[in-house]
C-alpha cells in the first residue's frame, strides 16, 4: 500500500500541534475581535534595543491619574518617551483631558494624530502644532541615565509645559533633576514590568499626590 510510506505524525505530535494552532486562532480572534484596546498595555512590546521598559500596570495606572490630577478640568497631557503611561491614559478613555505621545519609537504611530516622533538629540525639532507651553503637564522618561540625555529633554519639556512637571529616572538623577529641571524626588517608587538594576524615583516640581 503506498500509505505506508506517507510519515505519520504521532498523537502526543498532532495533539501539541493543533493546540498551537488553536492559540494562534484566539491571538488572531483577540486582535479582531471589539474586545481588543490597542491602547492596552503590552499591545506594543518593549524593545530593550531601544532602551524601552515598560513600568507594571500598578505604577502606569498611578502615574497616568496623577496625571489627569494635576492637568485639572479640560487639561492637556504630553508624555515624552513614558508610553505606558500614554497607553494607561488612553485605557481610562477619559473626555476632560488631552494627551500626545512624543516617542522616538514608529510603532506608535498607530496612535494617530496624537503620536509625536521625538528624537531627544533634536530636542526643540517639534512640529507646528506643538505650541510652546501648551501643557498643563509634562509627563517624561528619559531612555537613558546620563546627563545629556536629561539636559536635551529638559530642554522639549521646558519648550512644552505651562509649569508642572513630573519626570521618572534613576535615583542616580536626582542631583540633575534639580539643576535642570528644579524638581524634587518623590515619595512613590516607581516599578517596572521587569526588575531593573537602576533604582527609578519619579520628581516634580509641584505638590503632588506621589509624596
Amino acid at each position: 500500500d503506498d500509505d505506508d510510506d506517507i510519515p505519520q505524525l504521532s498523537s502526543h505530535t498532532l495533539a501539541a500541534l493543533q493546540e498551537f494552532y488553536l492559540e494562534q486562532q484566539q491571538k488572531e480572534g483577540m486582535k479582531t475581535s471589539q474586545r481588543f484596546n490597542k491602547y492596552s498595555i503590552g499591545s506594543i512590546e518593549e524593545d530593550w534595543q531601544l532602551s524601552q521598559f515598560w513600568y507594571n500596570d500598578e505604577t502606569a495606572s498611578c502615574l497616568a491619574k496623577e496625571a489627569v490630577l494635576a492637568a485639572g478640568k479640560g487639561g492637556r497631557i504630553a508624555c515624552i518617551s513614558s508610553p505606558s503611561v500614554y497607553q494607561k491614559l488612553k485605557e481610562e478613555d477619559g473626555e476632560d483631558f488631552s494627551v500626545c505621545i512624543l516617542e522616538y519609537d514608529r510603532r506608535f504611530s498607530v496612535y494617530g494624530e496624537e503620536f509625536v516622533f521625538y528624537d531627544y538629540n533634536h530636542p526643540l525639532d517639534l512640529p507646528e502644532n506643538l505650541l510652546p507651553h501648551s501643557f498643563d503637564i509634562v509627563i517624561a522618561d528619559p531612555p537613558y541615565l546620563s546627563e545629556e540625555c536629561l539636559q536635551k529633554t529638559a530642554e522639549t519639556i521646558k519648550y512644552l509645559t505651562k509649569g508642572k512637571i513630573l519626570l521618572c529616572t534613576g535615583a542616580v538623577m536626582e542631583e540633575q533633576a534639580a539643576k535642570q529641571l528644579g524638581l524634587k524626588m518623590c515619595k512613590f517608587i516607581p516599578k517596572h514590568s521587569r526588575n531593573l538594576a537602576n533604582e527609578f524615583r519619579c520628581y516634580v516640581n509641584y505638590a503632588s499626590g506621589l509624596d
